[in-house]
């Protein structure tokens, strides 16, 4: 039982992901965005326990976290095992523990002397004795006590079982940093994703102000019809756009809902912005030293690397002696008041002399799995450490792409200014309009895009750092 728990967990733990990921954007044109970041979420994480707290329809980043915290399922899933696995360690040591029974039996029995061989013949002539016993009855009323005496496989197995509770309950934290991952990077797409929504609206505005404007100095005869079609092209583009991110937008927070236990639609209101913040500052070799210090995923590891040493000492106790104790104590009679006290009292030492291979086999089988935890936790360290990097690289990129970002963005809009003063003064025509106001589009899709990946670079780093639920004040400023 104990080992099938073992593998469902694991199987749990391997289709159960949450990753935050940056990759460079091949064969940019027009756009400074160099980075392609990503939340992917799989297995319980991307689903929830339905809430049945109150919810007012304004939804911050704090309660979000805090939501997922109590209803993600990947939270919940793990713990319950972690339940799962303390009541487990519950029955290990109830071997160890004395177990004390009562018993109350009445006996009504009859007996076949002549069916069980008993042939006896009266040496009284005229006297025979029957071939029939009873019926006759008795009761008997006993306490039973059992103990193990010293048994170090049981011993063992009980302090391994312990160990993978405590592993589970480091499990159950890693959890919460991977809901904060998940949840904070739902959110902040959402927020992306209404920023996109703005900027449109902003740009559809725009081209219907140009495609009036054109409309008119056509009528006057001082435009091409060209110049119209080309405007109102314009125009009709920046709907499809807006339609476009409007549908995005309303899916993210659909996904947001289904990771926090909200009903799965899109009617709520988040209260944070997007700001640009800088995190705390933290050198490579604190930030790589706090995580192998915090990081419960690594404390969970050496806790299955102990309780898989525990088993070992298990199988190897099998060759050893054992000792046991057993007692009774009763009344045993035809009827209370004609009964009699009786007890016994039985020590027994098992010494194992042969058992078909077995010992040789679970120690062998002990240690392949303690193997098995050793390269485990030397993968994770190392795990952890490319995690640290990876996301103080990320952050350092997001944080560059930000301000080159903002930069373009400032010069397309002088950009797109100068180029309208030309088109008022008739030195320009509407595709320079045009042009100008896809380069603000772009620009602006950039900002939004390097701000996702930079808020998202930083709850990384949290999350790699360990504790991100408590320190995710510190690193995502919300406004």
């Amino acid at each position: 039982m104990r080992i099938s728990f073992v593998l469902l967990l694991l199987a749990w733990r391997l289709n159960a992901q949450v990753i935050a990921t940056q990759t460079p954007v091949p064969g940019t044109t027009s756009s400074v965005n160099t980075l392609n970041t990503t939340v992917q979420v799989q297995g319980p994480y991307s689903g929830s326990a339905r809430s049945d707290k109150p919810f007012s329809g304004a939804l911050s980043l704090r309660e979000a976290v805090e939501r997922g915290l109590e209803y993600n399922l990947g939270a919940v899933g793990l713990n319950t095992a972690v339940r799962q696995s303390q009541a487990q360690a519950r029955i290990s040591r109830s071997a160890l523990l004395p177990n004390l029974n009562g018993s109350l039996r009445e006996n009504i029995q009859q007996t076949n002397l002549r069916a069980l061989g008993l042939r006896i013949s009266a040496p009284i002539p005229g006297f025979s004795i029957p071939s029939i016993a009873g019926p006759y009855n008795y009761f008997d009323l006993r306490a039973t006590l059992t103990q193990k005496l010293a048994d170090l496989t049981a011993l063992n197995n009980y302090r391994s079982a312990k160990e993978v509770a405590r592993a589970n309950m480091y499990n159950a934290q890693d959890a919460r940093d991977l809901v904060v991952l998940a949840v904070g990077g739902a959110y902040l797409q959402v927020i992306a994703a209404q920023a996109r929504v703005e900027s449109a609206k902003v740009q559809l505005d725009t081209s219907k102000a140009l495609y009036r404007q054109t409309f008119e100095r056509r009528q006057n005869g001082l435009l091409a019809q060209i110049d119209v079609n080309r405007s109102q092209v314009q125009q009709q583009t920046q709907q499809q756009r807006l339609s476009t991110l409007e549908n995005d937008f309303a899916k993210q927070k659909i996904n947001l809902a289904r990771l926090t236990g909200l009903p799965p639609n899109e009617s709520y209101q988040l209260t944070d912005d997007l700001p640009f913040a800088a995190p705390p500052a933290i050198s490579e070799t604190d930030a790589i030293a706090q995580a192998l210090a915090t990081r419960a995923d690594l404390k969970a590891a050496a806790a299955q690397l102990s309780s898989a040493s525990y088993q070992r000492r298990a199988a190897r106790a099998e060759r050893l002696p054992s000792l046991d104790v057993a007692a009774d104590y009763g009344v045993i009679g035809t009827n209370p008041a004609q009964s009699h006290g009786t007890f016994t009292v039985v020590g027994t030492l098992r010494v194992p002399i042969w058992q078909g291979g077995r010992a040789e086999g679970d120690i062998a089988q002990a240690d392949a799995a303690l193997d098995q935890r050793r390269a485990e936790v030397q993968d994770i360290r190392g795990r952890i450490e490319s995690d640290v990097r990876g996301a103080l690289l990320d952050l350092q990129a997001a944080t560059s792409q930000v301000e080159l970002s903002r930069n373009n963005r400032q010069l397309a809009r002088q950009t797109a200014e100068l180029t309208k003063q030309r088109l008022d003064a008739g030195i320009a025509d509407t595709l320079e309009m045009v042009q100008s106001q896809e380069a603000i589009a772009t620009a602006d899709l950039d900002t939004i895009t390097s701000l996702f990946a930079h808020n998202l670079a930083k709850l990384s780093l949290a999350r790699s750092l360990g504790q991100a639920a408590e320190n995710l004040d510190a690193y995502l400023k919300m406004q």
